[in-house]
């Protein structure tokens, strides 16, 4: 039941990625449930309660977990726990320790230091996630993967900006209307960069990068109008949406 409690717990937490997942074959699905009701668990752990040290110790418990995966060693009992460690390598419980790690500055309303602490966060977040996914899955070039990777966490993040800055915190480096222009466009040089090698991405892989469908669009609107920003307009229509996400499921993440 671990399987499933994991596509449930995707499903009613991360909509977007359950929606990328249930068009990836079956096979996929197997690996990105558990993987991402693992990212889920973590991203939630530092909101949930507004004791800092709690959240250290919820955050602690999972690099725990991903340490027992990683050494061989029976792994505790958690409804995702078990499905995890099934499709999880040691190489992978490494790689996704990087997430939690970087996950500790959502516990705090410290801004980023400076732009390549925004970019390790991107990275350490969206990057492992999709990197180890894809890895799983098939074979996949690690530049590309990151690349499209960062795109897509960017697009993320900026939709989460009305948000965080609702919560107390400071996500921007440069919250001004260039700076958001500017960060939406190097993340869209890199997502576009990904796409136009989209070969050295085995087709089995791509279906870690169906997850970013959305990012496309989100992006171009924020460097057309860095303003939606903030005004929290770059949801996308629900048709159109709908419809891009076929379009990527049938034809290619690529797209």
């Amino acid at each position: 039941m671990s399987f499933e409690a994991c596509a449930a717990l995707v499903e009613r937490g991360d909509p977007a990625r359950f929606r990328a997942t249930m068009a990836a074959p079956v096979a996929a699905r197997r690996v990105l449930f558990p993987i991402y009701a693992f990212n889920l668990e973590v991203a939630r752990a530092p909101w949930v309660t507004k004791e800092p040290m709690i959240a250290e110790m919820r955050l602690q418990w999972w690099r725990d977990v991903l340490a027992e995966i990683a050494s061989g060693a029976p792994v505790r009992t958690h409804e995702v726990t078990d499905a995890l460690a099934d499709v999880l390598d040691a190489q992978g419980a490494r790689d996704l320790d990087t997430l939690i790690d970087v996950r500790r500055w959502d516990i705090y309303s410290d801004a980023f230091a400076d732009q390549d602490h925004f970019d390790r966060y991107i990275s350490g977040t969206s990057g492992a996630l999709m990197t180890t996914a894809a890895r799983l899955l098939g074979d996949a070039d690690d530049t590309v993967v990151a690349d499209f990777a960062y795109g897509a966490g960017v697009a993320n993040f900026l939709r989460a900006i009305p948000a965080l800055e609702a919560a107390g915190r400071k996500p921007l480096v440069d919250g001004t209307v260039e700076g958001v222009r500017e960060l939406a466009q190097n993340a869209q040089r890199r997502l576009n960069a990904a796409r136009a090698r989209h070969g050295n991405v085995s087709e089995s892989a791509g279906a870690a990068l169906v997850s970013g469908w959305q990012a496309h669009p989100v992006l171009k609107r924020s460097v057309r109008n860095p303003q939606s920003v903030a005004a929290g307009a770059l949801e996308p229509a629900i048709f159109s949406d709908r419809l891009r996400l076929l379009q990527v499921a049938a034809l290619g993440w690529w797209r």
